[in-house]
């Protein structure tokens, strides 16, 4: 079935179009949700990216396809032969000598994470549109209105930390004139591909405009980034050492993506999702928000945003 589907996509693209079965070889490679191949002839690969069954019910395929067009045109993603926004087939090109990053990748390979910042910094600061706005507080009222029909039990210092969000909210809320930014808006390690020269970033299914401080905060949070590759992210991203605000925001945002994927965990627990187990994985995002929230720096660099003046 999967050799079927391979051939059905590449009649699509005219330049695979002597892409024949049997002439090149296929490679099955990772995705949780959708069927992923690299095909690959002579010096030439391509990922043919097949989205999984459902993924249309939480996915918008169109805003997908386009914002990967537009990421691919400044040179930050993989070059586009043919994305479908009705079915959201996708083909791409092979990053030749690209390394998945990962945790340990972002600590071991060294300049990593400047690449990283530089990249994010040429997405945010291209001047192009991205379909889609992220709205990360509208996303979590939606979660706790869920959650509060569920019978859940909820961690120790849920309520402190959900109100303190709504000073966080309101404080950014006032910062009329807050930037928002194409911006991938899902930034697991495993979407940066480290040619060692520039780092691509890849999958653009959530991905939206947004406040872009967003994605270098949610960065280091998935990539369990330290002080010191935090400091080495905003260096490279900024240009020189940031202002204040600026790392606030960061911080910021560090601490309300733990929060949001606590709330869509404890969500999961509460439906009895057997994927895996959610409660686990919700105190262990809700622990390490709760720690930063109360942390002695937390209320410094709410402080830095709230009296900031840069976007006033």
């Amino acid at each position: 079935m999967d050799a079927q589907q391979i051939t059905s996509v590449l009649l699509l693209v005219p330049e695979l179009e002597d892409w024949t079965p049997g002439s090149y070889s296929v490679e099955r490679l990772g995705g949780l949700t959708n069927l992923v191949f690299k095909l690959s002839r002579n010096d030439e690969s391509y990922i043919v990216r097949i989205p999984g069954e459902g993924t249309e019910a939480y996915i918008d395929r169109s805003v997908e396809s386009h914002n990967a067009q537009v990421a691919a045109d400044i040179e930050v993603s993989a070059e586009v032969l043919y994305s479908d926004p009705a079915s959201g087939v996708m083909v791409s090109r092979f990053l030749e000598g690209a390394q998945t990053m990962s945790p340990l990748a972002f600590k071991e390979v060294s300049g990593a994470v400047g690449r990283a910042g530089h990249s994010l910094a040429l997405l945010h600061n291209s001047g192009q549109e991205f379909l889609f706005r992220f709205e990360l507080f509208a996303m979590i009222d939606e979660y706790l209105k869920v959650l509060s029909g569920l019978d859940v039990t909820l961690p120790e210092g849920y309520s402190e930390v959900v109100e303190e969000a709504q000073n966080i909210r309101n404080i950014l809320a006032s910062k009329k004139n807050l930037p928002l930014a194409p911006c991938h808006c899902d930034p697991l390690s495993e979407n940066f591909l480290d040619d060692g020269d520039k780092m691509w970033i890849v999958d653009w299914e959530y991905s939206g405009m947004n406040d872009p401080l967003w994605d270098l905060g949610d960065l280091s949070v998935e990539a369990e980034f330290s002080e010191e590759q935090d400091r080495e992210l905003l260096v490279a991203y900024w240009g020189e050492e940031p202002p204040a605000e600026i790392l606030g925001r960061m911080v910021i945002y560090k601490a309300m993506c733990d929060l949001l994927w606590t709330l869509w965990g404890l969500i999961q627990h509460g439906n009895n999702n057997p994927a895996e187990d959610f409660w686990a994985y919700s105190i262990e995002r809700f622990e390490r928000c709760k720690a930063l929230m109360s942390s002695s720096d937390f209320a410094g660099h709410l402080r830095a945003v709230d009296e900031g003046r840069l976007y006033d």
